[in-house]
């Protein structure tokens, strides 16, 4: 068995096959200069709307442009989009760049193969008319768990260094294998070895976010700042810039 992964990676969030995710591959990926700049937009982009600053320099770019232009011939949403205001129409702009992101799925280390079907749900072919498989991101389709699970932490209401912290104190019982601020800037991502014995991984993350005093607190957007959908197993995280990775323990997270 090779043992140089221990975690899944997605080209994207839609249709792409999970793949195993080697150090070369996770550093190749927070390293990319199109991550870097998916990131920093979004963030501009919310920063200048929440300050009330001019947004002429984000609706002049090229990008923004083709994908309202997407938008807006859609058939139905199409003139329900052309409504909106140019701030919204950002805001779901740089919320789609987020979606485009790699992703990782790091308690899973395998998925199994299955026959990738077209609109119709019949199977497609490769050139050989052997079915097309490919490594479909499903909680029924999970072979072999890697022992990690992930928490996420959104829209902090103060810097999400401060909750990194508090992760080193002594006797804090989780061993973490990575930690970084999620695509806002405002959210805490932590990706812990499961501890033997305390349950399931919803189990873990309750127990973890107890721990660390999240349960009852509330965010920037008012909502809790705890992701309770990060219970299954399958659930995707967005890839972080390399500049916002706060730790990184490279020999448990990537040697199974």
């Amino acid at each position: 068995m090779n043992k140089n992964w221990r975690f899944v990676w997605q080209e994207n969030m839609y249709w792409a096959s999970c793949e195993p995710c080697t150090l070369a591959v996770f550093n190749t990926l927070v390293s990319a200069a199109v991550v870097n700049w998916k990131i920093n937009m979004r963030r501009a982009v919310r920063k200048a709307i929440m300050e009330g600053k001019p947004l002429d320099e984000f609706t002049r770019l090229s990008e923004f442009q083709q994908w309202c232009y997407k938008m807006q011939s859609r058939p139905r949403a199409g003139e329900k989009f052309g409504m909106l205001t140019t701030a919204a129409k950002l805001l779901q702009w740089v919320d789609a760049l987020k979606s485009s992101l790699p992703c990782f799925v790091f308690a899973v280390r395998e998925f199994g193969l299955v026959p990738r079907t077209d609109k119709n749900g019949q199977p497609k072919l490769d050139p050989q008319g052997a079915p097309f498989l490919y490594r479909r991101r499903k909680q029924s389709n999970i072979k072999h768990l890697s022992g990690l699970f992930m928490s996420d932490f959104d829209h902090l209401p103060f810097p999400p260094q401060e909750l990194y912290e508090l992760t080193r104190r002594p006797g804090y019982p989780w061993k973490t294998r990575l930690a970084h601020l999620t695509s806002s800037g405002e959210g805490l991502r932590l990706v812990s070895e499961c501890i033997p014995g305390a349950g399931n991984i919803a189990d873990q993350q309750y127990l973890q976010a107890k721990e660390l005093g999240m349960l009852e607190v509330k965010g920037t957007t008012g909502k809790f700042v705890t992701d309770n959908s990060c219970i299954n197993a399958d659930k995707l995280s967005f890839c972080p810039r390399l500049d916002d990775i706060l730790y990184a323990d490279e020999d448990k997270l990537f040697n199974y």
